[in-house]
């Protein structure tokens, strides 16, 4: 489980420091490429808050653990790093791996700010531990639902896996869609290849298909089944779980993974710490940063106003949290509660449909902005 330490200004100090305890998937079947970018920007703006004096003059270190996406091993590394001492957690992209680790956590007393997943119950009942930085799930897949409706798709089939998170979203765009004249049509990619799944979209008229499914499998050869259909050559193929964010899927599909709408958590525009920020982490990662990275950063610099506010007593930390007021690298970050949603919500977080320019997939197109997210459970 254990990691190698970080590098220099995010790792170990020589003498006493205050341990923020890192949750990242960084391997399989984790989602690397989001990992590596939430590391980046977890230290990236560990080494910031160092240089800028740590937390009253004492080191800030990250202790990393691999969750690999996996809860169980998600539930057992929180346990480990409240038994070294880490004043707080932080990070986790996959939203099942979050909820394992927010409950762990949330059962221990530990303060946890999740940096990306979005799944609106993270926990079971309403807990004052837990603070997070994505919008819900609830929130940003109804944005992409009005961006499908505005589209012109009315008859939308979704390639699901079975997980909670699938499951979630399918609800969420049927509920939001149906009194609004939509119908969504639920493919299981379990039970059919991607062949079967073209026949199906055929069957049922779908003019969209939304991925709700991991990548590269079994996402890349439904793309490939679909684009190389030309029955089908009208369809649109969505992404709102953000999986053409990343590299890989140029890579792997070329001009077939572009105009492929997702979403993704940035403003349209950086202010000056975004845009400082965004060149150090091309540095960092060698390629454009995703929004993920973002995240990362933003999520050490709140906990560094906590912690500066509450000391390394993690009762006072988690109480900081309706008191934070962190400029961060998309906006201004501060947390509320809001209806139906368990934890502290940061309730102003940014929204985009964004696809892969298909003159230039190397390249983003914003084809819908859905503002600062209300963070409730209803528009």
């Amino acid at each position: 489980m254990n990691t190698p330490p970080s590098p220099a200004g995010a790792g170990p100090a020589d003498g006493p420091s205050v341990r923020i305890g890192a949750l990242v998937p960084l391997t399989r079947p984790g989602w690397v490429e989001a990992g590596r970018h939430l590391l980046a920007g977890l230290e990236l703006a560990a080494r910031d808050v160092n240089e800028a004096g740590g937390i009253g003059g004492t080191p800030l270190e990250l202790v990393v653990r691999d969750t690999a996406a996996d809860p169980q091993r998600a539930a057992a590394a929180v346990d480990e790093l409240a038994r070294l001492g880490v004043a707080a957690l932080a990070g986790e992209y996959h939203s099942v791996v979050a909820r394992a680790a927010a409950t762990r956590a949330d059962a221990l007393g530990l303060p946890f700010l999740c940096s990306s997943a979005v799944l609106d119950a993270l926990t079971e009942q309403p807990t004052p531990w837990v603070a997070r930085l994505a919008p819900p799930q609830s929130h940003g897949w109804r944005v992409y639902a009005d961006f499908l409706l505005g589209a012109g798709h009315s008859r939308i089939a979704v390639a699901a896996e079975s997980s909670v998170y699938w499951a979630s979203g399918t609800r969420i765009l049927r509920d939001h869609l149906a009194p609004r004249g939509g119908t969504v049509i639920a493919l299981d990619t379990g039970a059919l290849t991607p062949g079967a799944v073209c026949e199906a979209l055929l069957a049922h008229r779908a003019t969209a298909l939304l991925l709700l499914v991991g990548h590269p499998d079994p996402a890349v050869p439904v793309v490939k089944a679909v684009r190389g259909d030309q029955r089908l050559a009208g369809l649109l193929i969505g992404a709102p779980a953000g999986q053409p964010e990343f590299a890989p899927w140029a890579g792997l599909l070329g001009d077939d993974g572009a105009a492929v709408p997702f979403l993704r958590y940035l403003p349209e525009r950086l202010g000056p710490l975004g845009a400082r920020v965004e060149t150090a982490l091309r540095e960092r990662l060698g390629e454009a940063p995703s929004f993920v990275a973002f995240e990362g950063y933003d999520t050490i610099a709140v906990l560094a106003e906590a912690l500066r506010s509450g000391g390394a007593d993690r009762a006072r930390t988690a109480e900081s949290w309706p008191r934070v007021a962190v400029e961060g690298t998309r906006g201004r970050i501060r947390f509320s509660r809001a209806p139906g949603i368990s934890v502290w919500q940061w309730a102003r977080a940014p929204i985009q449909v964004v696809d892969r320019d298909p003159a230039a997939p190397g390249r983003f197109r914003v084809l819908r902005a859905g503002g600062a997210g209300s963070g409730g459970s209803a528009d």
